[in-house]
């Protein structure tokens, strides 16, 4: 029988290639997204229409926190999973309005939560991120690692859902993975990411900010390579007393934490030397100190992935960016 999922966040970046993949795998898909103006609502709309041509596509236009959206949901269309990734993101957004990630984060979670306690799925896959990690400074990060040291307000209500979906796991034996993902870039990115930002002041011939002078590294993620962990994930579903080799299930809840990364940092300098081979020109650098609520570095262990799903994302940094600036020249006709 076809299978159902509820993905929220489904006109976002990551929503809308997880929605699509898991429609080009059979799925009936319910996509709830408040499109928020928190950037160009215009790639949202965009990016909902495209789904919107599959039958098997169901938009809903709301927001997380508002009582009763999500019960309703869940009451009418029984998700047999649901990959909660609406969210208010951004790291340096959360300084100048915390209060945002305060109802979208903490309350939507809850009203989530709740509609699930109501109508259990049987499986429930919630996006945190790879920032709950904050001061820690051995690497490669692993799930067992003590994550107390957040270093944005964005980064401690993210670590707040993991806390609040456990709860809900051991109490209500509902089965949650929590995913940390780790800096995802590709086509119909985020303008606010970085990514974005290089090739569009690039491709104008604007300088661009370069944070703590260039001494900064991430573990870049393909979008591919990370929808396909998360479609791979629906069927590792955590069990109470069942842990697999180096597993951070729970040992009082199914509840499991799966880092999504490549495990190969990469230099923001060779980043950005890769952007400007994709677009073929030099970029204007302003070097700055490093900016409050960030981290020098992201690295990700991700033998757990490999392990429950027998694949991990792999995708050279040079490959996901020609995608991307192929994919941004086209959609702005530069």
């Amino acid at each position: 029988m076809t299978r159902t999922a509820l993905v929220t966040g489904s006109a976002g970046f990551i929503g809308y290639f997880t929605s699509r993949r898991l429609l080009d795998e059979g799925w009936k898909v319910i996509g709830l997204d408040a499109m928020s103006d928190y950037y160009d609502v215009t790639l949202k709309e965009r990016r909902h229409a495209m789904l919107n041509q599959s039958a098997d596509f169901t938009a809903v236009t709301d927001r997380l926190e508002t009582p009763g959206t999500l019960m309703d949901l869940f009451q009418t269309h029984r998700p047999d999973a649901v990959v909660h990734l609406a969210a208010q993101a951004g790291v340096r957004y959360s300084i100048d309005n915390p209060r945002s990630y305060v109802e979208a984060n903490l309350v939507g979670t809850f009203e989530l939560l709740e509609a699930a306690r109501a109508f259990p799925p049987a499986h429930m896959l919630l996006a945190s991120t790879s920032s709950v990690y904050g001061a820690n400074t051995q690497m490669p990060y692993t799930e067992a690692d003590k994550v107390d040291s957040q270093m944005s307000f964005y980064a401690a209500t993210k670590k707040a859902t993991e806390n609040m979906a456990h709860s809900y796991a051991h109490l209500y034996d509902l089965p949650i993975t929590m995913f940390r993902f780790f800096t995802v870039y590709g086509p119909w990115g985020r303008p606010d990411m970085a990514h974005f930002k290089f090739t569009r002041a690039i491709l104008n011939d604007e300088p661009i900010d370069v944070y703590n002078h260039g001494d900064m590294m991430r573990d870049f993620t393909y979008i591919d390579d990370l929808t396909a962990a998360i479609s791979a994930l629906i069927d590792a579903v955590p069990q109470r007393d069942a842990p697999v080799a180096g597993d951070s299930l729970s040992p009082v809840a199914p509840h499991r934490i799966v880092n999504i990364g490549n495990g190969a940092p990469v230099k923001l300098m060779d980043f950005i030397a890769a952007i400007e081979a994709a677009c073929g020109t030099r970029a204007q650098i302003n070097f700055q100190d490093m900016q409050p609520g960030d981290v020098p570095a992201t690295w990700a262990d991700a033998t757990l992935l490999e392990t429950l799903t027998g694949k991990r994302p792999a995708t050279p940094i040079q490959t996901g960016i020609d995608a991307f600036v192929a994919w941004y020249r086209d959609y702005y006709q530069i």
